[in-house]
Protein backbone atom coordinates (compact mmCIF):
# COMPACT_ATOMS: atom_id res chain seq x y z
CA UNK A 1 0.00 0.00 0.00
CA UNK A 2 1.71 3.24 -0.63
CA UNK A 3 2.23 5.78 1.34
CA UNK A 4 -0.61 8.50 0.63
CA UNK A 5 -3.30 5.49 1.00
CA UNK A 6 -1.66 4.36 4.39
CA UNK A 7 -2.26 8.01 5.62
CA UNK A 8 -5.01 8.63 4.31
CA UNK A 9 -7.20 5.44 5.30
CA UNK A 10 -5.14 6.17 8.67
CA UNK A 11 -7.19 9.47 8.80
CA UNK A 12 -10.24 7.93 7.78
CA UNK A 13 -10.07 5.15 10.55
CA UNK A 14 -9.11 7.71 13.29
CA UNK A 15 -11.86 9.83 11.98
CA UNK A 16 -14.58 6.78 12.91
CA UNK A 17 -13.19 6.47 15.76
CA UNK A 18 -13.69 9.68 16.90
CA UNK A 19 -17.18 10.18 15.60
CA UNK A 20 -16.18 11.99 13.08
CA UNK A 21 -19.48 14.13 11.44
CA UNK A 22 -18.61 13.66 8.08
CA UNK A 23 -22.21 16.30 7.40
CA UNK A 24 -24.99 15.59 5.48
CA UNK A 25 -28.09 13.53 7.49
CA UNK A 26 -26.07 10.31 8.27
CA UNK A 27 -24.34 11.75 11.18
CA UNK A 28 -21.40 10.14 12.65
CA UNK A 29 -20.03 6.77 11.20
CA UNK A 30 -18.91 3.36 12.82
CA UNK A 31 -16.11 1.01 13.11
CA UNK A 32 -14.02 -0.78 9.76
CA UNK A 33 -16.11 -3.86 9.12
CA UNK A 34 -12.80 -6.32 8.89
CA UNK A 35 -14.49 -7.70 5.70
CA UNK A 36 -12.66 -10.60 3.59
CA UNK A 37 -12.44 -9.27 -0.08
CA UNK A 38 -14.54 -11.36 -2.72
CA UNK A 39 -12.93 -10.89 -5.91
CA UNK A 40 -16.47 -12.10 -7.93
CA UNK A 41 -17.95 -8.52 -6.67
CA UNK A 42 -17.14 -6.04 -9.02
CA UNK A 43 -18.29 -2.85 -10.02
CA UNK A 44 -20.27 -4.50 -12.98
CA UNK A 45 -22.03 -7.05 -11.14
CA UNK A 46 -22.03 -5.57 -7.48
CA UNK A 47 -21.05 -1.76 -7.22
CA UNK A 48 -22.89 -0.28 -9.52
CA UNK A 49 -26.57 -1.67 -9.08
CA UNK A 50 -25.73 -0.95 -4.69
CA UNK A 51 -24.97 2.41 -5.58
CA UNK A 52 -27.82 3.65 -7.75
CA UNK A 53 -30.41 1.73 -5.55
CA UNK A 54 -29.18 3.12 -2.54
CA UNK A 55 -26.70 5.96 -2.33
CA UNK A 56 -27.10 8.42 -5.79
CA UNK A 57 -30.43 10.01 -4.58
CA UNK A 58 -28.13 12.08 -2.51
CA UNK A 59 -24.90 11.29 -3.72
CA UNK A 60 -24.75 11.81 -7.23
CA UNK A 61 -22.64 14.74 -9.76
CA UNK A 62 -25.73 15.30 -10.89
CA UNK A 63 -27.76 15.87 -7.86
CA UNK A 64 -27.32 19.95 -6.53
CA UNK A 65 -28.18 21.86 -3.28
CA UNK A 66 -30.59 20.99 -1.29
CA UNK A 67 -31.50 18.20 -3.41
CA UNK A 68 -28.21 16.14 -1.84
CA UNK A 69 -29.93 16.31 1.55
CA UNK A 70 -26.66 17.25 3.11
CA UNK A 71 -24.26 14.89 1.37
CA UNK A 72 -21.00 16.33 1.28
CA UNK A 73 -19.67 17.99 -2.60
CA UNK A 74 -16.85 15.25 -2.81
CA UNK A 75 -18.75 12.35 -1.79
CA UNK A 76 -20.45 11.24 -5.59
CA UNK A 77 -20.95 7.49 -5.74
CA UNK A 78 -22.43 7.71 -9.61
CA UNK A 79 -19.11 6.84 -11.44
CA UNK A 80 -16.77 3.72 -10.12
CA UNK A 81 -13.65 6.24 -9.92
CA UNK A 82 -16.15 8.00 -7.23
CA UNK A 83 -16.52 5.30 -4.91
CA UNK A 84 -13.10 4.91 -5.39
CA UNK A 85 -12.12 8.01 -4.26
CA UNK A 86 -12.21 6.76 -0.27
CA UNK A 87 -13.93 2.78 -0.29
CA UNK A 88 -12.64 3.23 3.63
CA UNK A 89 -15.44 5.77 4.42
CA UNK A 90 -18.04 3.70 2.37
CA UNK A 91 -17.52 1.04 4.52
CA UNK A 92 -17.78 2.65 8.08
CA UNK A 93 -20.89 4.37 6.98
CA UNK A 94 -22.67 1.16 5.52
CA UNK A 95 -21.11 -1.60 5.46
CA UNK A 96 -21.30 -4.59 7.55
CA UNK A 97 -18.66 -7.32 8.41
CA UNK A 98 -17.27 -9.31 11.36
CA UNK A 99 -16.43 -6.81 13.19
CA UNK A 100 -19.12 -4.11 12.64
CA UNK A 101 -22.33 -3.93 11.16
CA UNK A 102 -22.42 -0.02 10.03
CA UNK A 103 -25.47 0.94 9.05
CA UNK A 104 -26.00 4.79 9.20
CA UNK A 105 -26.07 5.23 5.15
CA UNK A 106 -28.24 5.55 3.89
CA UNK A 107 -30.33 7.26 6.61
CA UNK A 108 -33.55 6.49 4.65
CA UNK A 109 -35.04 3.58 2.70
CA UNK A 110 -35.06 1.95 0.79
CA UNK A 111 -32.19 0.40 2.69
CA UNK A 112 -30.09 -2.58 1.88
CA UNK A 113 -30.23 -5.55 3.78
CA UNK A 114 -27.90 -7.20 6.06
CA UNK A 115 -26.30 -9.39 3.42
CA UNK A 116 -26.15 -6.78 0.63
CA UNK A 117 -24.49 -4.45 3.29
CA UNK A 118 -22.04 -7.27 3.68
CA UNK A 119 -21.75 -7.90 0.14
CA UNK A 120 -20.56 -4.39 0.36
CA UNK A 121 -17.80 -4.97 2.88
CA UNK A 122 -16.55 -7.57 0.84
CA UNK A 123 -16.64 -5.91 -2.56
CA UNK A 124 -15.04 -2.41 -0.67
CA UNK A 125 -12.10 -4.87 1.16
CA UNK A 126 -10.90 -5.66 -2.42
CA UNK A 127 -10.76 -2.03 -3.04
CA UNK A 128 -13.83 -1.67 -4.71
CA UNK A 129 -12.51 -3.02 -8.22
Amino acid sequence: MCRARRILLGFTLLAGLMGHDHGGCGGNDGAPTESSCDPRLRWDNFGQDFMTRYCTRCHSSEVHGGERRGAPPDHDFDTHEGVQVDPTHLDIAAAAGPAARNDFMPPYGPLPTLEEREQLGRWLACGAP
